[in-house]
């Protein structure tokens, strides 16, 4: 731990002392922000693009390599760009004022695994971590009013730490441990297959203290607990990436409340072939009723309802994986590797595509964030 230590921040967290205004907000953009996502252009160039919501372009801000996931900050206009799997930096930007707020390098001997939150009150940034020489997972909670300064560091409770989130009382954190080893000198190499074990771990953000941990059946062990998503009343759904043969049919999602078992679910058989045992995003639409989750590989995003845990439907979109959710219930957008942009409402069954400014010619990464 650096800056203060475990029991001030504890302490702080907890008599909720921190102050939203870090700094005063200037500038307005040109139209109106509708979200934000990385992407690469057909050069092989890396950025982060804010996009309105006529098409035009806000902000195409270059990254130093593919980022993964965008975090928003709850009162400023910033943007984090968190590197992908086995990445090293993060970059906070201003989207009004168009410039680099703060670039973060991993500490020697860790990467991050492309995800990271902003607390609710906007003073912390907390990002999933590996730690290199003993291949456990690692949550840091930096500290924006001390330049980003590094004041906790907690272990996940498993390997492969990747999608976090707080929970509606924002002092627990539930992270999804994929349970994969990986290590940079492999690359994307997955090394413990045989092995592997997922788990949901739900974390006190003040202590580091594990609350509460839930894993797949032992014959699911290869089940990884990949992304997630959490409404208000704490439900927490989540996409699964299958590691065994490619010819077994597993349940591909899963869902989950506090002091229950871990609930895979199934869509209908031919849908959860067609899913090809990868599911690449889970999002929450605005009502917390309906949660979409997409199936890249299969082209696929189908549509749950969060309270009976029933499936509701599909659409198709070819390579379809980012997702984010619209102001209407049961409205959500689709992105795709192929640089298209869809809106669906679950109520109605209506896909269309957005316009896009045609000199837009990019790759959506896996995930976007409305904004």
């Amino acid at each position: 731990m650096t800056g203060i230590n475990r029991r001030q921040f504890s302490l702080l967290l907890a008599a909720g002392l921190s102050s939203p205004a870090l700094l005063a907000q200037s500038g307005t953009p040109h139209s109106q922000p509708l979200l934000a996502s990385a992407a690469t252009n057909k050069q092989g160039q890396h950025s982060l693009k804010l996009v309105a919501a006529d098409g035009e372009l806000l902000l195409d801000h270059p990254l130093p390599a593919r980022a993964h996931h965008i975090a928003l900050h709850p009162q400023q206009p910033w943007l984090a760009a968190i590197a992908r799997r086995p990445g090293t930096y993060i970059e906070v930007i201003d989207y009004q004022r168009q410039r680099l707020v703060k670039r973060l390098q991993s500490p020697a001997g860790r990467h991050f695994y492309g995800h990271a939150i902003f607390s609710e009150d906007g003073r912390y940034l907390i990002s999933c971590e590996n730690n290199l020489p003993d291949g456990q997972g690692r949550i840091t909670v930096r500290d924006l009013q001390q330049d980003f300064a590094q004041v906790a560091d907690y272990p996940s409770y498993g390997i492969g730490p990747h999608e976090l989130k707080l929970l509606s009382d924002q002092q627990t954190l539930v992270v999804a441990n994929g349970g994969i080893l990986t290590h940079p000198e492999q690359g994307r190499d997955k090394l413990n297959l045989d092995n592997m074990q997922p788990s949901l771990a739900y974390i006190d953000l003040a202590s580091g203290t594990l609350q509460e941990q839930v894993s797949p059946p032992t014959e699911m062990h290869q089940l990884s607990i990949r992304h997630l998503d959490v409404n208000a009343d704490d439900t927490v759904m989540i996409a699964l990436q299958y590691q065994g043969a490619r010819h077994h049919d597993v349940p591909l999602i899963a869902a989950h409340q506090r002091g229950e078992p871990l609930a895979l679910l199934r869509a209908p058989d031919e849908i959860n072939r067609a899913m090809k045992l990868y599911c690449g995003s889970a999002r929450f639409d605005h009502s917390g009723q309906y949660a979409a989750i997409s199936a890249p590989k299969g082209d696929l995003v189908t549509f749950w309802d969060a309270k009976s845990r029933e499936y509701l439907g599909k659409c198709k979109v070819r390579d379809g994986c980012g997702l984010a959710a619209t102001e209407e219930a049961g409205g959500f957008l689709i992105s795709s590797g192929r640089g298209r942009l869809y809106h669906y409402q679950v109520q109605t069954g209506e896909k269309r595509r957005l316009p896009l400014n045609p000199a837009i010619k990019t790759r959506w990464d896996n995930h976007m964030i409305s904004v």
